[in-house]
């Protein structure tokens, strides 16, 4: 978002703005705190009434926009969230975990019973779903947010979008386009490099391969992603084995419908060796 207070909506009465956390790291939330500057623009437009992450300060509901960070997890989750959406006029959900299940949705491809009689000494004590799904898997959400964690002015952009009442502008093209505005030299076709670029969606500004390492897909898939020609790829030129690919698939946004089709096909073919 520019900074530009004319694009924030003029209202009698500033608009409510609740920031919500379910199960996850709050890296996501820490990007909000990351904009500095650009939220002190944002506190004088909207009043941030719901933000436990930087205030103890809590104003009831309604809200005009919900962000909403973390997957479903426990029970816990599952009925609060519907009580965030009826609260909410437009609930935007934010990062991998909101979004695509995020690193706990690994659970989701095990047995979650033995997960926890292994990491905890007492999972009895541990009230959890048996799968770890999206936000969007249980309630309307207005806006999907990508990214581990997101971009803060993908954020700003979003925010200032639903409260202009217009389409948020965030880029769907891949992190290779960003390579190429940073002018990097392309770690797959230069050193061999397994990247996950070509099909991951643009806004970490493309990291990794700036200090030429390969790609691991945070952002999740970009518009349109060709992710089965990639892996043929990498498993025909790289000579990757199918575990690899599918543990790349599923880092961080395993649930993303495309990357799961890939992950689960090659998981089937893995099984039956063909």
């Amino acid at each position: 978002m520019a900074a530009d207070s004319q694009l924030i909506s003029r209202q009698p009465h500033k608009p409510k703005l609740a920031v919500w956390k379910f199960t996850s790291c709050d890296g996501c939330q820490l990007s909000l705190l990351d904009c500095e500057d650009e939220l002190l623009l944002l506190g004088q437009e909207v009043e941030i009434a719901y933000f436990m992450e930087a205030s103890s300060k809590v104003e009831e509901g309604p809200y005009d926009i919900s962000l909403v960070e973390g997957s479903i997890t426990t029970p816990a989750d599952l009925l609060r969230i519907q009580e965030v959406r009826r609260q909410s006029k437009f609930l935007v959900s934010i990062g991998a975990c909101a979004t695509a299940g995020g690193i706990q949705a690994l659970r989701n491809f095990a047995d979650v019973v033995e997960f926890t009689s292994v990491v905890y000494a007492e999972p009895s004590y541990i009230h959890t779903l048996k799968e770890s799904t999206p936000i969007a898997a249980h309630v309307p959400v207005d806006f999907e947010l990508q990214g581990c964690p997101i971009n803060k002015l993908q954020l700003l952009e979003v925010i200032s979008a639903f409260l202009n009442s217009r389409a948020p502008q965030v880029s769907s093209h891949s992190v290779c386009i960003e390579c190429k505005l940073k002018n990097n030299v392309c770690v797959w076709v230069a050193h061999g490099t397994p990247c996950m670029g070509p099909v991951t969606h643009a806004g970490c500004g493309a990291l990794c391969p700036s200090y030429n390492r390969g790609c691991y897909a945070c952002y999740g898939p970009k518009e349109n992603p060709n992710g089965e020609s990639l892996c043929h790829w990498w498993e025909q030129n790289l000579g990757a084995d199918r575990s690899t690919v599918i543990e790349n698939l599923r880092n961080f946004n395993s649930l993303s419908p495309h990357f799961k089709e890939i992950s689960q096909d090659r998981e089937h073919r893995q099984k039956g060796k063909s």
